[in-house]
């Protein structure tokens, strides 16, 4: 019904065919024809044209609103498309456990926004299950996680390598027979730990110390009970939690031993009151990952914010 609706609109404008012809650049027998043609497939004349100048029937004022109001909206979507091209609009959904949302995510959100002030970013703060849910429904654009989840339904990239340690109050005796196995904070966050031959504390000297784990849908518990079968080493396990930054916490204050991935402990404050200890065998060398669901459509903030992950 608005096909050629810019004839009439020209005609409206100029209140007249022959001006409207002239601005069209088409014959003015061709410009009525293309009006005559409209007004038969809407059932109404839109111009009178018995009056000088041109004026428009009652038919024709709705018209030319209904027009009018298309116009704003292919204009409102034109602004769109450039601002989207431009990033002046647009949304990232990102999710993250209790330590990523508090200490990884932050840093990473500001420095898009800096680059990018314009676009809306939301932050969740959920267990890896109901993250791994909301980004397969697609609530999520990505999360941020240690663990591996099914590759056949979600892609990742991978964000930083990461190592478990064994973190340690250091008012527990045990510490001071272990002195040649402990690591300075400062090695452990200049990653200098990693290249030295820092021997691998024997975490049978722990058996009759309490331990802090998590349970075994984290996946720093899985390994934590891995590392320990793999040790032929039955931990006292005092208590069992969810989170990674809460067993942590606990640990600081003197309750129990725990298994730290060493980003967490170059992001916290420094705490002196604890000893740091490398984990024999390799189960407790990890990635963190960003993940996406598999085959959905990255737009371009995604794309920009996986482009800084890389840098």
């Amino acid at each position: 019904m608005f096909q050629g609706m810019e004839y009439v609109y020209e005609v409206y404008k100029e209140k007249s065919f022959s001006k409207a012809a002239a601005s069209l650049f088409i014959s003015q027998p061709s410009l009525s024809a293309n009006v005559k043609r409209i007004e038969k497939r809407i059932g109404c004349p839109i111009f009178d044209r018995s009056t000088k100048p041109l004026q428009l029937t009652e038919c024709g004022r709705k018209y030319i609103e209904s027009v009018e109001q298309i116009m704003e909206i292919e204009k409102n979507f034109r602004d769109f498309i450039r601002d989207w091209g431009e990033l002046k609009t647009g949304t990232l959904n990102i999710g993250g456990s209790n330590f990523f949302s508090s200490w990884v995510l932050p840093p990473l959100i500001a420095d898009f926004s800096r680059k990018y002030p314009f676009i809306k970013i939301s932050l969740v703060e959920e267990s890896t299950a109901n993250l791994s849910q909301l980004l397969q429904t697609g609530k999520l654009d990505f999360m941020i996680d240690n663990c591996i989840l099914d590759e056949r339904t979600f892609d990742h990239t991978i964000y930083q390598k990461e190592q478990l340690l064994l973190v340690v109050p250091k008012s527990f005796p045990v510490n001071q027979e272990l002195t040649d196995y402990q690591i300075p904070i400062e090695k452990i966050r200049d990653k200098s730990y990693l290249s030295e031959q820092i021997p691998a504390v024997p975490i049978s000297k722990f058996t009759s110390e309490p331990f802090i784990f998590l349970k075994n849908d984290n996946d720093t518990g899985k390994r934590a009970f891995n590392i320990c079968q793999e040790n032929h080493f039955s931990p006292d396990i005092a208590f069992q939690l969810d989170q990674q930054m809460t067993a942590y916490n606990i640990t600081c204050s003197g309750m129990g031993i725990t298994f730290i991935g060493d980003m967490l402990l170059s992001l916290v404050p420094i705490n002196p009151e604890l000893v740091f200890y490398r984990l024999p065998g390799n189960t407790g060398n990890r990635n963190v990952y960003f993940y996406w669901k598999k085959g959905r459509y990255l737009s371009r903030v995604m794309n920009e914010f996986l482009k800084m992950l890389q840098l």
